[in-house]
């Protein structure tokens, strides 16, 4: 129980790593929470540092979850399904709430996806349910060009995928989790989207109907 203890907790402080604020303030002198969407997550990046520093972000918060998963659990020589849902969860906790910004941080997208990727790294039988959940994104993110839709629309998605894939009750228990935590750390994303307010990404594909 302690070797649990100690690996939930260095799984929190990798998640916690801060990566949309050290990019604000490596890259421009800037807290990245005092522009854009004020979001510390890949996307604000994006939006305000430029498309390289929102790559390397992105590939850093998944890396995050993958090795919170991976790593950590290879560390303690873990075997039990539920012990890496236990490590998943506190990497999307620390990304959500970092102990290195007095406990606010992102929205958990990025590196609740490197978790299932690190989940399907150890258990090969997830396998179905990362591809599935990708490809609800993907569509969903094509056919609106809302990033916070498309990962509201995934995150919805998960524990059904994994229900009908018959994945084990921690499993299934880690989704409907990260199901909650997406929906309430979008709240604000919703109303926008409900009012016709949120912004689109330009895809070179579709066109975006101007707001008058």
């Amino acid at each position: 129980m302690i070797e649990i203890v100690v690996a939930v907790f260095l799984s929190y402080l990798m998640g916690s790593i801060p990566t949309a604020f050290i990019a604000g303030k490596w890259l421009k002198g800037i807290d990245i929470r005092e522009h854009g969407s004020g979001n510390m997550g890949a996307t604000n990046v994006f939006r305000v540092l430029g498309k390289k520093p929102g790559i390397v972000v992105l590939v850093i918060d998944i890396l995050k979850g993958v090795l919170g998963v991976v790593l950590v659990g290879q560390l303690f020589q873990f075997e039990e399904i539920f012990t890496f849902v236990a490590l998943g969860i506190a990497s999307v906790c620390g990304h959500n709430w970092t102990v290195f910004l007095k406990f606010k941080g992102g929205k958990g997208i990025a590196t609740s996806l490197g978790v299932l990727i690190g989940l399907t790294i150890k258990f090969a039988v997830l396998g179905p349910v990362l591809g599935f959940t990708l490809l609800i994104w993907l569509i969903t993110f094509a056919l609106s060009a809302y990033i916070s839709l498309a990962s509201i629309i995934a995150a919805i998605a998960l524990p059904l995928i994994m229900v009908l894939t018959h994945q084990v009750f921690e499993v299934v228990g880690l989704g409907v989790i990260f199901c909650l935590s997406v929906i309430f750390r979008h709240k604000a994303n919703i109303k926008r989207l409900l009012a016709g307010e949120e912004s689109q990404v330009q895809l070179p594909f579709r066109q975006i109907k101007r707001r008058k």
